[in-house]
């Protein structure tokens, strides 16, 4: 048995693929120590973890950058640079005087990379967000370079001291601006298939591709199925990060569907739709079992987040695909060019359209042909399993040995 410290970003696009390697580890006897925001608490728990919070920093932090669908790149980094030296002092105070013997980190968080070595483990980074740090720069709203985004004044500068004081204070090497977001470790998790990445020349051979760990979480499931039932059902989920940046996305959604012979079930979270006139033909909850609805949807719309857009393929299921931010646009274009679904621009979305595409992917053949087609390089990839093996073997690799670090 080897004792894990996992660091995850908080967001349920980084958590959910984690949660099946995670079980998966803790049944090979790993005693996994999880740090995340409270609202994940009860699955990673129900994962088998011991779970650490991050504490309110980090939520603030969270919460504040729901709003940031059109923030430029730039700007996000600057955020990150003044959170990371934070959370480096913050956890290793909570893990003072505890062993570990290796560290899981969200790619998006870098502190992770920083206290594997000041524990001086091994380190594992988790790509939840599998496009390299060239693919989403070039792919946000306000696209920018690595050149641009080292040479901007603000962001230089804020990179500098921070580096100076981290390297200073704990003899590490921090890591490069062009890096905070897809920060590597010895090994790398990518929950997804090879075969689905664009540009394979930006991974070595220190990636392993284990395709979209589908795990079966535990749901509630108090939801009105037996409204679904012999009915055309349209799911809509825009996610849980930047679903609140364009309400008028949702009176869209009404307009194109309202009325109709089909049942439209929506996930908001966290929105208020109280200002909402909501079509008879519309179920709206803050939570939707997803994995349970797509049982029955005949098509989705959904913002190209990775996790909801592994879900569908793998469920089968037809989709139009609204981008709004982070890696949903490479998601989302990539998805596009395999020919599995119709990608629309957020800015310049009309009922008629969302309506025309949606009708699109229901009755042309061929997107459900190429959905098939990655779900079976999905499938052939290994899941968690896969991962849980390729991690003991980098253990074997490293010689790694129980407790053999205490901080």
């Amino acid at each position: 048995m080897s004792k894990v410290l996992f660091m995850n970003f908080p967001g349920y696009g980084h958590v959910n693929p984690t949660l099946g390697l995670v079980d998966e580890l803790v049944k090979r006897g790993e005693e996994v120590y999880y740090f995340c925001t409270d609202e994940f608490k009860e699955s990673i728990e129900a994962a088998g973890a011991k779970f650490i919070s991050y504490g309110e920093r980090m939520s603030n932090f969270k919460n504040a950058n729901k709003t940031a669908g059109n923030r430029s790149y730039a700007d996000i980094i600057t955020k990150i640079i003044g959170m990371t030296e934070c959370e480096i002092e913050d956890i290793l105070k909570k893990i003072k005087g505890m062993k570990f013997d290796y560290v899981v980190h969200c790619s998006m968080f870098c502190a992770g990379n920083i206290i594997a070595q000041i524990l001086k483990v091994p380190s594992i980074s988790s790509f939840a967000v599998f496009a390299t740090r060239k693919e989403v720069m070039k792919m946000q709203y306000s696209p920018i370079t690595e050149k641009e985004l080292e040479s901007n004044p603000i962001v230089s500068r804020a990179y500098s001291e921070a580096k100076s004081r981290i390297e200073k204070r704990y003899f590490v090497k921090m890591p490069a601006i062009s890096e905070l977001m897809a920060c590597r470790g010895d090994l790398n998790i990518a929950y997804t298939a090879k075969e689905f990445v664009s540009n394979i020349e930006y991974y070595d051979d220190s990636f392993k591709f284990i395709g979209p760990p589908i795990y079966k979480r535990k749901e509630n499931l108090d939801f009105p199925f037996e409204k679904l039932k012999n009915k055309k059902v349209i799911y809509i989920s825009l996610g849980t990060v930047f679903n609140n940046t364009n309400s008028n996305l949702y009176n869209i959604f009404f307009e194109a569907f309202g009325g109709s012979d089909v049942v439209v079930v929506m996930s908001a979270y966290n929105i208020d739709t109280s200002n909402f006139n909501i079509p008879k033909n519309f179920i709206v909850r803050n939570y939707v079992p997803q994995t349970e609805i797509l049982k029955y949807a005949d098509a989705a719309i959904t913002h190209a987040g990775m996790n909801s857009t592994s879900d569908l393929i793998y469920n089968k299921v037809p989709f139009v695909a609204i981008p709004i931010g982070a890696d949903q646009l490479y998601m989302a274009s990539r998805a596009k060019e395999l020919g599995a679904a119709i990608v629309l621009n957020k800015d310049k979305l009309t009922a008629k359209e969302l309506r025309e595409s949606v009708n699109k992917v229901m009755v042309d053949a061929s997107y459900l042909e190429n959905i098939e087609k990655i779900r079976d390089v999905f499938r052939e990839a290994g899941g968690y399993r896969k991962g849980a093996e390729e991690i003991f073997k980098f253990k074997a690799e490293k010689g790694i040995k129980d407790y053999v670090c205490e901080y």
